[in-house]
């Protein structure tokens, strides 16, 4: 545990972490240690181990720094200047930002991708599922990498970052209800309105 951590470490010493989750680890890490600033680098892949280590894995990657009104200045410049010398670009918010942040862009779309998944294994014509299966290519295999990845890692996320997830999860569903609608009720100009949209949008998230 972290408070077994500390209790061996040399004071000062500079702790981090890479988290993906802020609210549930800031507060209580800063409390036991001010030089503790939480980071989360936002670079990786679905894939693990040591044969998936990339070189550049943060070049150019945002990495989020979560100080606090108790975080140590001298801390929070290493732990920022760490990650720049790794080419990350930094990005300063509070530990709730984030988790709402990245609960749009990083967990949902974990719970999204399993999900898709999911729903084909619920097909009960084995016949079609096993077509479906020889014929998925390029598009699902984007689409359903994350949830494809760390088993772990994604409960993590559902069970430290619950509310902010739960909401979006709730929105997302009000929308999936509406494009059910639109597309029952063969409204095609509100369709075409919805993925022209999507298609505008998508670039300022990448």
């Amino acid at each position: 545990t972290l408070e077994k951590i500390i209790a061996l470490l040399s004071s000062p010493c500079v702790i981090t972490d890479v988290g993906s989750v802020k609210g549930a680890v800031v507060y209580r890490a800063t409390e036991l240690c001010p030089y503790f600033v939480g980071s989360h680098p936002m670079a990786g892949s679905a894939l693990q181990g040591i044969d998936a280590a990339m070189a550049n894995l943060f070049e150019n990657a945002p990495c989020v720094v979560t100080p606090i009104s108790k975080t140590s200045p001298q801390a929070l410049q290493t732990v920022s200047a760490f990650w720049q010398s790794l080419g990350c670009l930094i990005y300063n918010t509070t530990p709730e930002l984030h988790d709402q942040a990245v609960a749009w862009v990083s967990h949902l779309p974990v719970m999204v991708s399993a999900n898709l998944i999911y729903s084909c294994l619920q097909e009960s014509r084995p016949e079609l599922l096993q077509l479906a299966k020889a014929l998925a290519s390029s598009g699902f295999r984007d689409t359903s990498r994350v949830g494809g990845g760390n088993v772990e890692l994604g409960l993590m996320m559902a069970q430290y970052n619950r509310e902010s997830l739960l909401a979006c999860l709730r929105q997302y569903q009000e929308n999936l209800e509406y494009l059910i609608g639109q597309i029952e009720e063969e409204n095609w100009d509100n369709v075409r309105a919805f993925l022209s949209l999507c298609q505008q949008q998508r670039p300022d998230f990448l």
